[in-house]
């Protein structure tokens, strides 16, 4: 019998087996992979499918085994794609098709960025109940509400950031680390604020983790940056703002760039790409239309620039 029948189909598996083998009811079945037992007529190991375990278990002869045969076939063909579910932990190869098909096709041409997003593993940014889900092309929620970002939407704005191996990028919006650690694969430093206390102290303790020891993580409000690190050759903001913050403006070195969704919460937004040029001037520029969670502040502050 195919091993994920017995898996999938535990308690039809055995009774089939049981009429099929003449096997009395008062042996225990052991499932390996699930751990559960149930009393059958057979104990299934990994190794040796379908042992005889005593003399009183032989198998009957006629008409019965075929029609074992053909109700396994059938059970087969149902749970076919269950079985694949079940078996499909490759997450590189599953990594290597969303950017294929959901990043270098859509546009994404930086190739930089694309070895970035196929080095990052997604699954350890999500929890733990959506991990199967981490490499759909979609956001997916990581508690307090908030989300991880589409993948496109992160190779996106990493691409217009123009960073590079000597590059200091700082981050609002660590939220689960992911985006972070997408740019440290490239750049030297990345600065990262955090607002929500329990995703910025699990966040830091994921990218330490893993390795990524050029991320500084600080767990305040986003909206006045990081004047201590300051000045930065880009910023990127993953939360929609209701209009650029000042304070980040300034942090932005002569040349840099910002990536930053600006509009009202709920309300149409729009992804802006903020350029300062060698004489500090600022142009601002329409990417897409996009859907960000808002922009938190401490206490609610909603600060308007002068």
């Amino acid at each position: 019998m195919p091993y994920c029948i017995a898996i999938t189909y535990p308690r039809i598996a055995m009774y089939i087996y049981r009429q099929a083998e003449g096997c009395p009811d008062n042996i225990s079945l052991t499932l390996p992979l699930s751990g559960v037992q149930y009393r059958t007529g057979m104990n299934i190991h990994q190794e040796n499918i379908f042992p005889y375990p005593d003399r009183r278990c032989r198998p009957r002869t006629g008409i019965i085994l075929p029609v074992f045969y053909f109700l396994i076939l059938i059970l087969l063909v149902i749970s076919a794609e269950e079985c694949k579910a079940q078996q499909d932990t490759d997450f590189k190869t599953q990594r290597r098709r969303l950017v294929k098909l959901h990043i270098a096709n859509e546009g994404i041409s930086d190739q930089v960025v694309i070895r970035s997003m196929l080095s990052v593993p997604r699954e350890e940014f999500v929890p733990e109940r959506y991990r199967k889900q981490a490499y759909r092309n979609t956001p997916l929620p990581i508690g307090y509400g908030q989300t991880i970002s589409q993948p496109y939407i992160v190779a996106l704005m990493t691409e217009l950031l123009k960073v590079d191996k000597n590059d200091t990028v700082l981050e609002i919006g660590t939220g689960s680390g992911y985006q972070a650690a997408v740019l440290a694969e490239i750049v030297q430093s990345v600065y990262t604020v955090e607002i929500i206390a329990p995703l910025g102290k699990s966040a830091r303790a994921r990218l330490e983790r893993l390795g990524y020891d050029n991320v500084h993580v600080r767990i305040g409000d986003g909206y006045f940056g990081w004047k201590e690190a300051a000045p930065f050759d880009a910023i990127i903001v993953t939360a929609a703002a209701d209009h650029i913050p000042p304070p980040l403006l300034a942090q932005l070195k002569k040349g840099g760039r910002m990536c930053i969704p600006v509009g009202q919460p709920y309300f149409p937004q729009v992804l802006k790409l903020v350029k300062k040029d060698a004489d500090g001037n600022i142009t601002v520029r329409d990417v897409l239309p996009v859907a960000f969670v808002p922009f938190t502040r401490k206490d609610n502050q909603t600060d308007k620039p002068e």
